[in-house]
């Protein structure tokens, strides 16, 4: 039996939000320290610069995690593959720096915030 897709836009608490945005920050930092350990500044500045605009360009229209827009609409299977890509891309970099104590705390914080917006992941994937 084939399931309908999603048309309620999942709700988001604040408090998700704010550890969402954390960890979207959190990303770009480590992607910062890992690029400058490899190739100094340039490097420090490009990675977060790229990270940052494939987050901000390639959305899914109506996504209750983001305004709602989208400057390029992409399908929620592509825009899941960008917030992973970005995460564990954090994730690598603090594992590459050997930063074993904020590498356990980010991860828990994307295993915390992923489980509790399924149904988010679950809108994405309908889309």
């Amino acid at each position: 039996m084939a399931t309908e897709p999603m048309t309620e836009t999942p709700k988001i608490p604040g408090w998700q939000l704010v550890i969402r945005f954390s960890l979207e920050i959190a990303a770009q930092i480590a992607l910062g320290l890992w690029g400058y350990r490899v190739w100094g500044w340039p490097l420090a500045i490009a990675l977060p610069v790229i990270a940052a605009g494939l987050w901000g360009t390639f959305a899914v229209v109506g996504d209750p995690s983001r305004s709602g827009k989208a400057v390029v609409a992409v399908p929620g299977a592509v825009r899941l593959a960008i917030e992973l890509l970005v995460f564990l891309a954090g994730a690598a970099a603090l594992a590459a720096l050997e930063k074993w104590w904020p590498l356990g705390l980010y991860v828990a914080a994307l295993a915390l915030h992923h489980a509790q917006t399924v149904p988010r992941v679950r809108w994405l994937l309908s889309r």
